[in-house]
């Protein structure tokens, strides 16, 4: 955790916005990403130049030349590395002050019980499979955990069609579709997610999603901004 008496000048600007008494609570936040792909990698950034003291990233899948038009941690020197390790070296970069862990795991029912979800102070479901995104909230909500869910990105063009919403007042996002009928028979009755209101375009080759630079990381910049409102309780940064 970084020492709440921190007070390097690279965080100047994010004091002079929202305080010192908010700043430290950032400092001394942890918070889980689960997904370090289009739109987790860009909220992970956001959150590490914020100054989230402490980050677990949560990502099985490794850096691949399909990555490179979109996620930020993707160069042509990083690929076939674990997508964790690169973002874990980046974020130090940025703040060589910050704690990183990272689980080089895909998760799932199987995995799930290998990454306890009690410490952590947000989550951040970036994940694409439908039964892992079911599978950590599911488990987020029984530890009465915050978290924000990230619905479809892909096969999308515009960035101004992203709100913040819950999973129950969403329409058009088919991944949305989806897990409402699902948590629903979880019996969940609440989620904090971002989603699109755009029409999902076709995709030209069937089985392969779509996506661009622009999208996935304005969702990631979203949900990293909510994350932040949340954890200091400012209605609006």
């Amino acid at each position: 955790m970084i020492d709440e008496n921190y007070s390097e000048d690279q965080f100047a600007r994010t004091r002079l916005l929202i305080g010192d008494e908010n700043l430290k609570r950032i400092f001394a936040a942890r918070v889980a990403i689960f997904g370090i792909g289009g739109v987790g990698g860009y909220c992970v950034e956001a959150l590490a130049r914020t100054g989230i003291g402490n980050i677990d990233l949560i990502d099985g899948d490794i850096d691949a030349l399909s990555n490179l038009n979109r996620q930020i941690i993707a160069v042509h020197n990083t690929l076939g590395r674990p997508k964790v390790d690169v973002m874990a070296e980046r974020i130090y970069d940025i703040n060589p002050h910050a704690n990183v862990k990272a689980y080089k795991v895909f998760y799932d029912g199987q995995t799930a019980d290998s990454i306890p979800l009690d410490c952590y102070d947000y989550i951040v479901d970036a994940i694409d499979s439908v039964a892992s995104k079911l599978e950590l909230i599911h488990r987020a909500k029984i530890e009465k955990r915050q978290i924000i869910s990230s619905m479809g990105a892909a096969n999308k063009l515009n960035p101004q069609a992203f709100l913040v919403a819950d999973i129950y007042e969403t329409s058009v996002c088919p991944l949305a579709r989806v897990m409402r009928r699902e948590l629903k028979k979880l019996g969940i009755s609440d989620l904090k997610v971002v989603y699109s209101k755009e029409p999902p375009m076709g995709s030209l080759k069937p089985g392969v999603m779509a996506s661009n630079a622009i999208v996935p990381a304005v969702a990631g910049l979203i949900i990293a901004g909510e994350v932040i409102k949340d954890l200091v309780k400012i209605s609006e940064l």
